[in-house]
C-alpha cells in the first residue's frame, strides 16, 4: 500500500467521506477535533473530495454530492457480483476497478469481514464507505467522468506500491487468442499494471463479452486467474479459456 504520511491521508479522506454518506454534511471544525489534524489540513481533505466529485464546498465545512450510487439492478450483474464476492476472503486487501459489475460485487461485500478495499472507481468508492465498515482507500487522479473512474500519472504512482491478495477488474472483451481487452486505452493501461500487482487477478465480464475483442490490447488470457461471468455466456470461447489455464466460474 501507501506508506506514511500519504496512507494516512488516503484513509482520513475515506474516512470523511464514509463521514459525509452518513451524515450528509461535516464541519472543519469538528474534523479537526475527530482526527487531531489542523484546520487547513482538513481543508485540503475536502478540497480533494470535491475535486473528485464526492462533495460539495460549503462555508465552514461540506455537503455530500448527490443520491447514493445506483447498484445494478438486472439479475446478472447482481448475480456475477454475488459470485465474485464469494472468493474474498476476510483481512485480504482487494482492488476494485470501476463499473457496473464491480459496483454490484462492491454491494455484495457488505456480508464479509474485515477488508481493505482499494479503488479508482468513484460508485465503488461511495458504495463500499455507505454499506460496509471495511477500511477504504481511494487513489488519486484525474476524473473520467463518462467511465466513472480516476486515471492518470496520480493513480499509477499510487498503485505502484500496491500490494492486493486480488484484484477485480471489469473488462470489455475476453478470448483465449486474442487475449484481454477493453474498449477504454486509460483503463486498459491501468489493467495492465494492476495484473503484476495482485496474488490473484479475477476478470469480471458480462456474458456477450466472452469472446468478444475490444479495441485496447491489455494482455494474454492466461494473465487472469479467474473469469467471473453469467451460465448465459457461450460455451465454446468459456472451454477455450479453460485450457488456456483460466478458471471459469459461471454466476
Amino acid at each position: 500500500m501507501e506508506s506514511g504520511e500519504g496512507k494516512q491521508t488516503a484513509r482520513r479522506r475515506a474516512a470523511i467521506l464514509r463521514l459525509l454518506n452518513e451524515r450528509g454534511a461535516v464541519r472543519v471544525a469538528d474534523l479537526e477535533a475527530l482526527f487531531g489534524v489542523s484546520a487547513p489540513t482538513i481543508r485540503r481533505d475536502l478540497a480533494w473530495l470535491t475535486q473528485q466529485g464526492l462533495a460539495r464546498r460549503v462555508r465552514g465545512g461540506a455537503v455530500a454530492v448527490g443520491a447514493e450510487p445506483s447498484v445494478p439492478s438486472d439479475p446478472i450483474a447482481a448475480r456475477i457480483g454475488r459470485a465474485a464476492a464469494q472468493m474474498v476472503r476476510e483481512g485480504e486487501t482487494i482492488f476494485l476497478g470501476p463499473g457496473r459489475l464491480t459496483l454490484a460485487l462492491a454491494r455484495a461485500l457488505e456480508g464479509i469481514g474485515r477488508l481493505t478495499v482499494v479503488t479508482n472507481g468513484l460508485a465503488v468508492a461511495q458504495t463500499v464507505a455507505q454499506h460496509t465498515s471495511h477500511t477504504l482507500i481511494l487513489t488519486g487522479g484525474q476524473l473520467n467522468r463518462e467511465e466513472g473512474g480516476l486515471e492518470g500519472h496520480l493513480v499509477r504512482a499510487a498503485l505502484e506500491s500496491l500490494r492486493a491478495d486480488q484484484v477485480f477488474l471489469e473488462l470489455s472483451g475476453i478470448d483465449a487468442l486474442e487475449g484481454l481487452t477493453d474498449d477504454s486505452l486509460s483503463q486498459a493501461e491501468l489493467a495492465r499494471l494492476l495484473l503484476g500487482l495482485a496474488a490473484q487477478r479475477v476478470v469480471l465480464v458480462d456474458p456477450e463479452r466472452v469472446g468478444r475483442v475490444a479495441a485496447a490490447y491489455i494482455g494474454p488470457a492466461s494473465e487472469a486467474d479467474v473469469i467471473v461471468t453469467a451460465r448465459e455466456a457461450d460455451s465454446a470461447p468459456l472451454w477455450d479459456l479453460a485450457e488456456v489455464g483460466v478458471k471459469v466460474v459461471l454466476a
